[in-house]
């Protein structure tokens, strides 16, 4: 399921052999610096690179007897490159080559996740813009509280992913660093240089200061980051479920021609990406606590860490892009009702007016206390029944002194509560994204 929506990319990205293409090309970066400060003979970093073969297989038998996969991973090269392979992890430990090849891998998939974003936006942007006027009731704590748009909705979807964009393009940075610092970290057998040479030729900072290790703050900052991207995923999808269920039916996920929603009863169309969304995200959540758990490390490193990431980072990269994609598609082929949301929005008889009516009643000289009184007497009179809430406000008496007819007729007007969304869409998508259109559903 995961392989139809995931980019062949982000697959390729955790494969076993390109992991072991990034070790090699960081050992043979290192092998050019040593040549260049002529610690190394000269050609020798070429012809290693001529010889140098990947074996995935062998170094898998190998490590079964070494148990190190490093080590393996040296000892595989032995017979392609011959002698030589003795100047490739000079001054070095595993986790020069370990973590600033991991940095590669986060920074390529984070590459892949922002491209993924900016597809998001994009949608939402284009849907935010179509349904801009259609007017929808606002809810609290799931009960009618005043009328919305649609677009509106999906503008703050819109702005809630421009801050994702920018936070993962910060986690980015952060973790786009290398080190090949030595064993502790104070590069006793071999200088800044060869980290300096290296991180240059793979697009990386070098680490300022490590010790056998990059610390893990930065690798917990990037599944934090995954797992915010996550949690907003969860609230778009949950939303759209909310909206999805029968009762309400203002918007459905697409169902396309021969879909089946239950093997027993075939009427149902269930929301089921939005619920593969929702529960997914509970995984990215998860492995963020993972990654927080791999900062506290003993004295200069342990390697309990280490088992936790070849799980976390390919599961979690792999999921964001995933679930991004999904979304993605799934908004863009979003259903939406515009005459079940007026008819929603109706379904009180005009409560959702209530606010618009006290504060004009106000603002015509009435007292707060007893304008208040008035009103939700009104209301409660319409929650129980008895008379439409507008008909019920006609005939009061403290009402009826204070607002003409004409008054409280312009109190009921939804387009009211649109009134500055030129300005709030100019906020959010910039000069010329306030022009009004009519929204239409797709049917």
């Amino acid at each position: 399921m995961i392989e139809r929506y995931t980019l062949p990319g982000m697959k390729a990205i955790w494969d076993l052999r390109h992991k072991y293409e990034i070790w090699l090309e960081v050992e043979l970066l290192a092998c050019e610096a040593l040549e260049r400060a002529g610690e190394v003979p000269r050609g020798v970093a070429a012809r290693i690179r001529r010889r140098a073969k990947i074996d995935p297989a062998r170094i898998t038998a190998i490590e079964k007897v070494t148990k190190h996969d490093v080590i393996a991973f040296l000892e595989s090269l032995a017979l392609p490159v011959g002698k030589e392979v003795r100047f490739l992890h000079i001054g070095l430990t595993s986790s020069d080559i370990v973590d600033t090849s991991l940095a590669v891998q986060m920074t390529e998939a984070m590459d892949l996740i922002l491209k993924d974003v900016e597809d998001l936006l994009a949608v939402l942007k284009k849907r935010a813009l179509e349904h801009r006027d259609t007017i929808m009731v606002g809810r609290s704590h799931g009960i009618h509280g005043e009328p919305i748009s649609f677009g509106f909705k999906l503008a703050i979807w819109y702005e809630e992913a421009k801050r994702h964009l920018a936070r993962l393009k910060a986690v980015r940075e952060e973790i786009a660093v290398g080190k090949l610092s030595g064993a502790m970290g104070t590069f006793a057998h071999q200088g800044p240089h060869v980290e300096a040479y290296v991180c240059k030729k793979l697009g990386l900072q070098p680490d300022p200061v490590s010790n056998q290790v990059v610390q893990r703050d930065r690798h917990a900052a990037y599944l934090s980051a995954l797992a915010l991207l996550a949690a907003s995923i969860e609230k778009f999808a949950t939303e759209i479920r909310h909206l999805q269920r029968t009762e309400v039916l203002e918007a459905e996920e697409y169902f396309s021609a021969g879909q089946k929603g239950s093997s027993a009863m075939p009427h149902k169309r269930n929301p089921i990406a939005s619920e593969n969304l929702c529960g997914l995200a509970r995984v990215v959540r998860a492995n963020s606590l993972a990654a927080l758990e791999n900062v506290a490390l003993w004295h200069e490193r342990d390697i309990s860490h280490s088992s936790v990431e070849r799980v976390i980072m390919p599961d979690s990269t792999i999921l964001a892009d995933y679930m991004l994609v999904r979304l993605t598609d799934l908004i863009q082929n979003l259903l939406v009702y515009p005459g079940r949301m007026r008819r929603n929005l109706d379904l009180t008889g005009g409560l959702v007016y209530s606010q618009r009516l006290l504060l004009e009643l106000v603002e015509r000289g009435a007292q707060r206390k007893a304008s208040y009184e008035a009103v939700q007497r009104c209301a409660m009179e319409a929650w129980k029944g008895k008379a439409g809430f507008q008909d019920l406000v006609g005939k009061d008496p403290v009402i009826g002194k204070a607002l003409t007819k004409a008054q409280i007729a312009a109190c009921f007007d939804p387009k009211y509560y649109l009134r500055h969304l030129d300005k709030i869409y100019r906020r959010v998508f910039g000069a010329g994204a306030g022009t009004k259109r009519t929204g239409r559903g797709r049917s």
